[in-house]
């Protein structure tokens, strides 16, 4: 019996993965869309829609938590605090792109008010800057750089290379544009003085 519960919420578990997937792919084409065209392109009813999400608010804040938790997963996957500096910095930014280009419209929401949501930023601040820190000692940025600034300035261009980004399909042009954002962070723009 306890299998059987098990599989239910598996099963319970796939329907809001595939409906969260389908709102993001909706809502990034309309944001105005509504519940009954985000059923319809999860491929379920839209009664299992308003028995999952109550409303489309509901919805939508489900979708921000979930593109929130992709985004933690990401850097995380990349090991920031452990990997050499340069592989961690390349790593995350590739994986982070992924999340804001395949979540975009989930991303650019602002974050729910939900506590965990917080902790999740929070964390990811904490471990960017302590990415800065070990690139800072390794040589990657020079000793008097402004660490805070420069991570202004990274998640910025992080946000332009995920506004270029938007059409792209292949995993290679994610790279090419990660290793933009490296490239431009570390080296600038302009030509060596």
């Amino acid at each position: 019996m306890e299998t059987r519960g098990r599989a239910l919420r598996a099963d319970a578990e796939r329907t809001v993965r595939t409906i969260l997937e389908a709102a993001e792919r909706v809502l990034a084409a309309d944001p105005a869309a509504t519940m009954e065209q985000i059923a319809a392109a999860a491929g379920v009813a839209r009664t299992t829609v308003h028995r999952r999400f109550a409303t489309r608010e509901a919805l939508v804040e489900a979708l921000v938590t979930w593109a929130t938790e992709r985004f933690h997963q990401a850097v995380e996957a990349a090991r920031p605090l452990t990997s050499p500096p340069l592989v961690a910095l390349h790593q995350v930014t590739a994986n982070v792109l992924q999340v804001k280009i395949g979540w975009s419209f989930a991303m650019s929401r602002t974050a729910p008010s939900d506590p965990e949501a917080a902790r999740v930023h929070a964390d990811v601040l904490a471990q960017c800057d302590q990415l800065f820190r070990r690139a800072q000692e390794a040589g990657l940025l020079s000793a008097d750089t402004d660490l805070e600034w420069a991570r202004r300035v990274y998640y910025a261009l992080i946000h332009e290379a995920a506004e270029e980004g938007r059409e792209i399909v292949d995993i290679g042009a994610v790279d090419q544009l990660a290793a933009r954002v490296v490239d431009t962070l570390l080296h600038g723009v302009g030509a060596p003085v």
